[in-house]
Order: C-alpha cells, then structure tokens, then sequence
C-alpha cells in the first residue's frame, strides 16, 4: 500500500489550495434512493489505526489498491472507533484514579471503578445505574458531554489493541467528520458527505444499532412537512432522520470482528446542509420521558 499513500499524499499536496464547491452553490435532489437504488461499499484494506495517523490519507490508498474512487454526492459513513484512536482518543486505566462517586458506582453495577471515572468524566449525569439479576454487570446509563444519552457514555473497551485501555468519543465528532469531509473533497475532487456512527441502545426495543454522531454536508433529518404521500396526501410531520438511517444500515457491513470500519454510500438523494449530529437530540421540552 505504499505507492497508493504516497500517491494520496501527493494528491493532498497538490489540491490544498482548491476548495469544494461551496454549500450555497450545490444543488440537491430530495430525500430518498436513486431509481437504481443505494449501493454500499466497504473500503477494504484499512490497517488498524494508531494515534496520530491521517486517516484521509489511508482511506484515499485503500480505495485506489482497489481501484475505488468517489462520485459526486458520495456518503463516507465511518465508525468513531478509527476517529478517536486517530486522535488519540484513548485513556489507560492504570492511569485513572476513581473518585468516591465512581467506587459508589462500582459496586452498584459491578464495574471497575476506574472505567466508572472515565465515564464520569465523559457525562453531564448519570440516568440510571442498575444491578441486572444473574448477570456479572449492571447497567449505567448516562448523558453524554455533548447531549448524547447511552450506556457507558460511549466509553467502551471493544476494538481496542491495548489491554487495560478504554476508547471514547471524538471530542468534538462534528468537527472531526468535517475536517475528514473537507480533505476527502479536496484529494478526490468530488462533493461527499460524512457520517461518523456509534453503536447504541434503543428505549422500548431491544439490540443495538448505529446511530449518527458526527456530520459533515449531510442533513441529520430531512423535513417533509408539505410534500405528498404515495396517494397524494400531504404529509403534516413527517421528519425522517436520514444520518441515523444512514448510520443505521452501515451495521450490515461494520461487524465487530470484520474490520470494516468505514463504508461509501452511493445512490443516495439528498441534499447537503450545515448539519450536526445534535441536531438529532430531542429538545428537552419535547422529552416526554425525562
């Protein structure tokens, strides 16, 4: 893979200067698949990711090893997992010294109290901690820094190398997928979108599923309010959340054990917008549940 990286690198050279178009100018299409239908494509080959490694230039030589390339209105969905551990996003144990809140904790639900303080530090609160009957651990809910309410707050111990370590969320996954977005569109010369996911739970359903996180161009819900239904009727509230479908449907490639961490779109209508992530989180006035 070394000639592609450094054919990538050299790309990025020379197209730092040129911009994508800007936003203002881009033409959308609505919601929804091309005739043709959605296409998703793993990138292969990816290695795993240390701090500090350009992602950009990694993805741009897996796909040109295999002869993949982006088009035009392309969605790069991709698990924070590669995100944070290029950004060092990682934190040893050994190194964490728990708090009384975190030792409380620790023996209600029966985890290592330093993974209890690396959670805290990761939440605005803690929604629920509780023990589960016949099982080694309980469950912690929290809300995350930035709005996010999910187990752990994301701290998660899956897919790392290091034994004893823990990963967590970008710091800011919003910014992480536009800068990702805006080289990608500078080394391919294409207008793209960015989708970084993470795997969480669902109230009232059980299993896991991907859900957005960070967005780069791709709205994180798309407002039908005033279109027709297949019979003509006008839709009144209709909001699909289009990143966390998007999110959603890269589970069927991103298995835990496959190493495919990040998956192009093609075939997808939509139209780019100044979006983030938080855009997805019930307003706490609308939380019928809180």
């Amino acid at each position: 893979m070394t000639a592609q990286l450094n054919q990538a690198t050299e790309l990025s050279r020379r197209d730092s200067l040129r911009e994508p178009v800007p936003l203002s100018e881009r033409t959308g299409v609505s919601y929804g698949a091309a005739s043709n239908g959605v296409n998703i494509q793993a990138v292969p080959g990816l290695p795993d990711i240390k701090p500090g490694d350009d992602l950009v230039a990694l993805i741009m030589g897996a796909m040109a090893e295999s002869e993949m390339s982006f088009d035009d209105g392309d969605i790069l969905v991709i698990a924070h997992k590669v995100v944070s551990k290029s950004e060092g996003r990682i934190v040893r144990l050994a190194d964490v010294e728990p708090s009384d809140e975190a030792l409380e904790l620790a023996e209600t639900v029966t985890k290592d109290p330093r993974k209890i303080e690396t959670i805290l530090s990761e939440s605005k609160r803690i929604v629920r901690a509780v023990k589960r009957p016949g099982q080694d651990e309980g469950i912690l809910i929290a809300e995350h820094r930035l709005g996010f309410i999910c187990a752990n707050a994301a701290v998660d111990e899956s897919n790392v190398d290091l034994p004893g370590h823990v990963i967590l969320l970008p710091e800011n996954p919003d910014a992480s997928a536009q800068a990702l977005c805006k080289r990608l569109e500078q080394m391919s010369g294409k207008q793209l979108g960015v989708v970084i996911t993470d795997t969480f739970g669902r109230p009232w359903r059980m299993g896991l599923v991907n859900v957005a996180i960070g967005l780069a161009n791709v709205p994180g819900k798309v407002d039908l309010a005033g279109e027709n239904d297949a019979y003509g009727r006008e839709l009144k509230v209709t909001i699909p959340a289009l990143a966390d479908e998007l999110a959603a449907a890269s589970g069927l490639l991103m298995s835990k054990e496959g190493k495919k961490p990040a998956l192009i779109f093609k075939g997808v209508e939509w139209s780019p917008a100044c979006s983030s992530a938080l855009d997805l989180i019930r307003p706490q006035q609308e939380d019928l549940f809180r």
